[in-house]
C-alpha cells in the first residue's frame, strides 16, 4: 500500500459540501483506502472559474491505498457532482 495526498475541492455551499463529503468517504471506504489524516484548510478563491464557481472548500486528506485503486477512484469521482476537482499526489516514503 502506498501513501498518497488526496486535494479535494467542494462547493461553499453547505449542503453539496456535506453530500460531496460524504460520498468522497463512501467511495473511498468501499475500495479499502484508510484515511490517516484530515485537514479542512476553508474557503478560498480558485485560480479560474470551475463550473460556474470561483470560491471553494479544500480538504486535504493522507491516505493509504493499492495503486490500482486509484485508477477505479477516478472514474468514481468524476460522477460525483459535488466534487469541482480532485488530484491524487503520490507521496515518497
Amino acid at each position: 500500500m502506498r501513501r498518497y495526498e488526496l486535494t479535494v475541492i467542494f462547493p461553499v455551499e453547505e449542503d453539496q459540501h456535506t453530500a460531496g463529503r460524504q460520498q468522497l468517504l463512501n467511495d473511498l471506504a468501499a475500495n479499502g483506502v484508510e484515511i490517516e489524516k484530515t485537514d479542512e484548510t476553508g474557503d478560498r478563491d480558485l485560480a479560474y472559474e470551475i463550473k460556474k464557481r470561483k470560491r471553494g472548500k479544500y480538504v486535504l486528506l493522507t491516505v493509504k491505498s493499492d495503486p490500482s485503486k486509484i485508477a477505479i477512484l477516478d472514474r468514481v469521482f468524476k460522477l460525483n457532482a459535488n466534487l469541482l476537482k480532485y488530484l491524487f499526489v503520490r507521496m515518497e516514503e
